[in-house]
């Protein structure tokens, strides 16, 4: 006689998506996308630009931000869900992109920059707010919401050179933060873990809040210069400070 398998019982075939609605990724690039959409219109409606280099340049800036940022939540993001503090930072990561385009464009726009702007500062602390508030606190909100600073920062130091508010030396006041990352590359005790200072982050609002009253039509000339570099002053003691700290921890 043949030997046959006994019949195994029928299982209801049942779809499972690969993903949850409630994945962090998921909830990141749903985000992503309706930021994306406030973006170009923001060009197109606030700034005037409708097309050409500019508004590529917009996109490329924020479409790598996305990326960049995607990648290292994938890696690190420790909570379940997203939460809505990382996607207000993400939304003041497109207020960087939005307010590059005018600038490769060549658009004179200070109100609306200085509108947009001070829009993204202020949100700087509804971001850390709510990450309190919800539990989603964590090492990569933090990190998230350091690099959109620096990219505004650089932005809006730009911005205010191209408009001639104070000079040459409004430039430093974006590029602090990159400085210090391409000094970690050659010292690495540089990129060591720093500790949490409240002076720091006064410094930081004070840089925006500068870099911001800069875009406005009546603020140049000697008072631009001087606020600028008085701004410098307190970055230079900000910075100062952490390098001697890293300094002496260092090994």
């Amino acid at each position: 006689m043949a030997y046959t398998h006994p019949a195994s019982p029928r299982r209801p075939l049942r779809w499972r998506p690969p993903v949850r609605a409630t994945d962090p990724r998921v909830q990141f690039g749903l985000w992503a996308v309706a930021w994306l959409g406030w973006l170009v219109l923001i060009e197109v409606a606030v700034f005037g630009v409708r097309g050409g280099g500019s508004l590529a340049s917009a996109l490329v800036l924020y479409g790598g931000g996305v990326a960049v940022s995607a990648f290292f939540l994938h890696r690190t993001f420790p909570h379940a869900t997203l939460g809505l503090c990382n996607a207000v930072t993400l939304a003041r990561l497109m207020a960087v992109a939005a307010l590059s385009g005018p600038l490769v464009a060549g658009v004179v726009a200070p109100w609306a920059v200085f509108a947009l702007a001070g829009l993204a500062l202020m949100l700087d602390g509804v971001d850390g707010w709510l990450a309190r508030r919800e539990g989603r606190v964590s090492d990569f909100g933090a990190r998230f919401d350091m690099e959109v600073d620096s990219a505004l920062a650089l932005v809006l130091a730009l911005h205010a050179f191209a408009g001639g508010s104070a000079g040459a030396v409004v430039l430093v006041l974006g590029l602090p933060r990159y400085g210090f990352f391409v000094a970690g590359l050659v010292f690495p005790w540089l990129d060591g873990p720093l500790p949490a200072r409240f002076s720091r982050k006064v410094v930081c609002v004070v840089q925006l809040a500068v870099l911001i009253a800069l875009q406005l039509p009546f603020v140049g000339g000697a008072l631009g210069g001087v606020m600028a570099f008085a701004v410098v002053l307190a970055l230079v003691w900000s910075f100062g400070r952490d390098v001697l700290w890293l300094w002496r921890a260092r090994g």
